[in-house]
């Protein structure tokens, strides 16, 4: 999908929607979209740009798939950490992070993780950040979850609150719809105060895993 102008099929698996949910979308005028003789074809950009109002708004149409935690991660990818510094616990999520066989390159991963971090810190408040990149060395998203047994002082968050919790989101360079759609459900999720009280209280990894694995209705 490095075109700038897309089929019907290519916008359903960038957006992760059936081909006949993209045509209706165009049909109706749903989504930007153009017809070439009898043929519907799509811009990215302006694909992309709908995808960002959509999710800023919290309009994205019911169409789309929710995301499925058990699809992205798993209890091995669920850790606990003892770093008081952003940096040490970067690296060591995305250590883990890397032993998913989605991940190809465990030295970019590790280095776009930090580099993102510099451009813009990751940490949304509330004492969790997702730290988040796309690459093209990876071939579909996944995450890992990091639970710090300590407060991680220097993450630059607008609440000055230190963080406790990160999850950490990488994703193919195509997937930006889906990347979006994954930042979105745990941003949202992660407001449930009762959720992260148990997440940080949790013992073991796959208590945390089911914890997750429960929001997603």
């Amino acid at each position: 999908m490095d075109d700038d102008i897309l089929t019907i099929e290519e916008v359903a698996k960038y957006l992760r929607v059936s081909e006949r949910t993209v045509y209706d979308w165009a049909q109706k005028g749903e989504i930007p979209s153009g017809k070439i003789g009898t043929v519907w074809r799509f811009k990215k950009t302006e694909i992309e740009k709908w995808v960002n109002d959509r999710l800023s708004t919290n309009k994205m149409n019911p169409g789309f798939n929710t995301v499925q935690v058990q699809n992205i991660l798993s209890p091995d990818r669920i850790v606990f950490l003892n770093h008081a510094t952003k940096r040490d616990a970067l690296l060591a999520l995305a250590d883990n992070l890397a032993t998913a066989p989605q991940i190809k390159n465990r030295q970019e991963l590790a280095s776009e993780i930090l580099k993102r971090e510099d451009l813009m810190s990751t940490g949304i408040g509330r004492g969790i950040a997702i730290p988040h990149v796309r690459l093209s060395s990876v071939t579909d998203l996944v995450v890992s979850v990091g639970i710090s047994q300590v407060d991680i002082i220097d993450f630059q968050t607008l609440d000055d609150v230190p963080v406790r919790l990160l999850f950490m989101i990488a994703a193919a360079y195509n997937q930006h719809a889906y990347y979006l759609q994954t930042l979105s459900f745990f941003s949202s999720k992660l407001k449930n105060k009762d959720l992260k009280t148990a997440l940080l209280a949790a013992k073991a990894p796959l208590e945390a895993y089911n914890l997750l694995v429960s929001q997603e209705a």
